[in-house]
C-alpha cells in the first residue's frame, strides 16, 4: 500500500481530535461510499442533497480506514470508530489540501476556461506524465469540494499536478486558485456560458480571470489569443502581478501559434510553433477546437519545465472520454453505426464543436449524421436565440437528421428545413424511443445536451439496443 497521507500529519494539518483505533496511514482520500477503496480516509462533506454524516458506516464497513466527521455529529457515531473529529469537514479538507500544496515541490498548473477545461486538464495529465510523476483532478472536480479534494490527493513526490477551476457566479474561482497556488494558468476561452448569472460575456471573462489571482511569483497566465476577450483577460493578468503572459491559437502574434493542421475523423496533425520551437505533431483525438487547446497544453508543459518532445508525442495517445466525445461502435442489423457520446454537458461553444465534430464523421453508404440534442442550460433571456442559432452550425455540417429534446428549441425546429427534422419533445425521457428506433447502419449518431437536459439515458438506451451481439446475448443469459 502506498501511503498519501499519515495520519498524524492529517491530524496536525486539519487542528483534529483521534477517535478509535486509527491506521498510521491512510492511501487516498474518498467522499463517496460506492467508490471509497480499503484503508482510505472517508469525508463525511455535507452537499445540496446529502450529508455525508449519513454515509460514514457504511464507508467503514466497505473498507475506508477512518472518517473524517463533524465534532457535533461525533456523539451519534459508533464510539469505538476510528475517526478525526474538525469543526467543519469541508474547512478540514481545505485545510488539508493547503498541506498537500505546501509539502509538494512539484510544478501546478491550474485550468479553467468556458469550455474544454476537462479535456484540457485530461491532455496535460498524459503531455506531463511523459516527463514525470503527474497527479490531476479525477472527472470535473472542479469546484469549492472538488478543487480541495483533488489538491488534498496530490502526492508528495509529484513532479507536476493540475487542477481544473470551475464556476457559474463571480467570486467562485478566487479561493479555489489562492490554494492551488498555480506556476501556470490557462483559460481555454471565454463564451457566453451561464449566461443567466452574468450580465455579459465581459463579465464572465472577470470570472474566469480570478484564476490568476492565485499564480505563484514569476508565474505564467496562458490566454487565448483568437478570443475576443483577450485584451481583457490580458490586461486583468496584469493587474493581479502576473509576470509573463503567454497567448496561444492562429493568431499571428500568438506565443504558442498554430502553423497547420489536417483533421481527421479520429485524429489530427498539428504543425505549431511552442514559444519559439517548431513542433509536429499527431493528436489521438478528433475536433479543430481539440487542436486549438492542445496549443495551450503544450505551451503550458513548456512553461512548467517538461520536456516539449516528450509532451507533443504524447498527446497521440489523447482519447476523448465518457461523455465529451467518446466513440462508441453500435451494431444494428444491417452492420455498424457511430455513436458520439457528447452528453455530459453543452453550451453554445461547445455544441457547434460537437457539430463540426460530427460534420467530420464518416458515414456508410446509406449512413446519415443525426445530431440528437437537449437543451442548453443557464443561457437566461437569450436562451431561445442561442439555441435557434445552431441552424447555421447544422446544415454547415451536413447534419442530415435533428432530433431535439426541450422547449428551447421550438425556434431552431421552426427554423429548419423539414428534411432535417427528426423528431422533437419536450424532455429526453419522451424522445429516446424515437432515436433509437431511428439508427440504422452506416449512421453517425451525436448526442448532446446539459446535464440537467439528462441525455445520457438516451446515450446508454442506443448502447443497450446496439451492443454487439455477444454483449446482448450474455444479458439475456444473465436474465
Amino acid at each position: 500500500m502506498n501511503d498519501l497521507w499519515t495520519v498524524d500529519a492529517m491530524a496536525r494539518a486539519m487542528g483534529a481530535a483521534k477517535h478509535g483505533a486509527l491506521p498510521q496511514a491512510v492511501p487516498g482520500l474518498s467522499i463517496d461510499t460506492r467508490t471509497v477503496k480499503p484503508w482510505e480516509a472517508f469525508f463525511a462533506i455535507k452537499g445540496d442533497a446529502r450529508d455525508g454524516h449519513e454515509f460514514v458506516e457504511a464507508a467503514l464497513k466497505a473498507g475506508a480506514g477512518l472518517a473524517v466527521v463533524a465534532n457535533d455529529r461525533r456523539a451519534a457515531l459508533p464510539p469505538k470508530a476510528p475517526l478525526l473529529a474538525v469543526p467543519d469537514v469541508l474547512e478540514g479538507l481545505t485545510a488539508l489540501s493547503r498541506a498537500a500544496r505546501a509539502r509538494c515541490n512539484g510544478k501546478f498548473i491550474g485550468v479553467t476556461g468556458s469550455v474544454g477545461k476537462t479535456g484540457t486538464k485530461e491532455a496535460l495529465r498524459l503531455a506531463l506524465s511523459a516527463d514525470g510523476a503527474t497527479h490531476a483532478s479525477a472527472a470535473s472536480y472542479n469546484n469549492h469540494w472538488g478543487v480541495p479534494l483533488s489538491l488534498a490527493r496530490t502526492p508528495a513526490g509529484a513532479r507536476y499536478a493540475v487542477l481544473e477551476m470551475g464556476m457559474n457566479h463571480a467570486g467562485e474561482i478566487a479561493p479555489l486558485t489562492r490554494i492551488v497556488r498555480p506556476h501556470v494558468a490557462i483559460v481555454t476561452t471565454v463564451e457566453p456560458v451561464h449566461l443567466e448569472f452574468f450580465g455579459s460575456v465581459e463579465a464572465i471573462a472577470d470570472a474566469k480571470a480570478e484564476i490568476f489571482e492565485g499564480i505563484e511569483k514569476g508565474g505564467a497566465a496562458v490566454i487565448n489569443r483568437d478570443n475576443p476577450q483577450f485584451a481583457r483577460l490580458r490586461d486583468r493578468a496584469k493587474a493581479a502581478g502576473v509576470s509573463r503572459i503567454v497567448s496561444f491559437g492562429e493568431h499571428a502574434d500568438a506565443d504558442a501559434r498554430l502553423v497547420k493542421f489536417a483533421l481527421q475523423p479520429d485524429s489530427s496533425t498539428v504543425q505549431a510553433s511552442i514559444l519559439g520551437t517548431e513542433v509536429t505533431y499527431k493528436l489521438g483525438a478528433p475536433g479543430r477546437h481539440i487542436v486549438n487547446n492542445s496549443l495551450a497544453v503544450l505551451a503550458a508543459a513548456s512553461l512548467a519545465g517538461a520536456d516539449l518532445a516528450l509532451a507533443a508525442l504524447a498527446l497521440a495517445k489523447l482519447e476523448p472520454p465518457a461523455g465529451r466525445g467518446a466513440r462508441v461502435a453500435l451494431d444494428t442489423p444491417g452492420g455498424k453505426a457511430l455513436l458520439i457520446d457528447e452528453s455530459y454537458n453543452a453550451n453554445p461553444a461547445s455544441m457547434r464543436a460537437a457539430l463540426a465534430l460530427l460534420g467530420q464523421a464518416p458515414v456508410g453508404a446509406r449512413g446519415r449524421r443525426i445530431a440528437v440534442l437537449g437543451e442548453m442550460l443557464e443561457l437566461g433571456e437569450q436562451g431561445s436565440a442561442l439555441h435557434a442559432g445552431l441552424r447555421d452550425p447544422i446544415v454547415d455540417n451536413a447534419v442530415d437528421l435533428v432530433f431535439c429534446a426541450g422547449r428551447l428549441y421550438e425556434g431552431l425546429w421552426r427554423a429548419l428545413p423539414s428534411e432535417r427534422r427528426g423528431g422533437y419533445a419536450d424532455t429526453s425521457a419522451a424522445l429516446e424511443s424515437e432515436v433509437v428506433g431511428a439508427v440504422r447502419a452506416g449512421d453517425a449518431i451525436m448526442v448532446k445536451g446539459s446535464l440537467g437536459s439528462k441525455m445520457g439515458p438516451i446515450v446508454k438506451a442506443l448502447m443497450r439496443r446496439y451492443s454487439p451481439q455477444d454483449t446482448r446475448a450474455a444479458a439475456s443469459a444473465e436474465g
